[in-house]
């Protein structure tokens, strides 16, 4: 996704969530939305007129196109987050939608975010960086970020080095925050189990049959 100069403060979380964006939800970083397409010609129309209210307003998303459905992502790099660009964006993106008869579907919305426990964040982000990557310019701070998005965002979670029960990697699965129970409740159904549900609705982290960890993220309380 490309941006213009131009920018405009990030939005809060309540802001974001008060902005009427139905078809949309914020994840990890970005807005997210996928709609149903039946097909792939009509995705590629359905492109194509995105594309163009994108050139128009000067602010660009990220399109993944799929037979049958097509998935966006929205978000202003120059602040980290989102703005009121990318909502007045996600607001037309949903007109061409809705004038093209395509629902939208944000209870299948996901994103899975790498977590490795460490306490040698200097030494591991280059590693990572160049594994993932191909770049040990990727590496910035406590996280890995593929910039063409073929792998998930990295992030280390500073640890005691000689915790004896410290688990290395886990997963963190955001997911949209009026789905989140209805996910935790379907894995521990599955066989999961629930580790602590202190922090929700931010994160819950669940482990499944095995004992491996997983955070379920939302956008909530952070």
């Amino acid at each position: 996704m490309s941006d213009t100069s131009q920018t405009s403060p990030q939005l809060g979380i309540g802001d974001i969530l008060a902005a009427d964006l139905t078809d949309w939800r914020l994840l990890a970083q970005d807005l997210h939305a996928r709609f149903r397409t039946g097909a792939f010609a009509t995705g590629l129309d359905f492109v194509t007129a995105v594309g163009g209210a994108a050139e128009t307003a000067g602010h660009h998303p990220g399109i993944r196109l799929e037979y049958g459905w097509v998935d966006l992502t929205l978000r202003t790099h120059e602040v980290g987050g989102v703005t009121r660009r990318d909502v007045d964006l996600a607001l037309r993106i949903s007109a061409i939608a809705r004038a093209m008869g395509l629902p939208s579907e944000p209870g299948a919305l996901a994103e899975v975010e790498l977590a490795l426990d460490t306490a040698m964040v200097p030494e591991q982000g280059p590693f990572w960086a160049s594994l993932l990557t191909g770049s040990t310019a990727n590496a910035a701070g406590d996280d890995v970020v593929d910039p063409a998005r073929r792998v998930p965002l990295l992030w280390f979670q500073h640890t005691d080095s000689d915790r004896p029960d410290r688990q290395r990697f886990h997963l963190d699965v955001w997911v949209p925050h009026d789905v989140a129970q209805r996910r935790i409740d379907a894995a521990l159904a599955a066989g999961g189990t629930l580790v602590t549900d202190e922090y929700a609705p931010s994160f819950v982290v669940l482990a499944d049959p095995e004992g491996n960890r997983v955070c379920v993220c939302t956008c909530l309380e952070r």
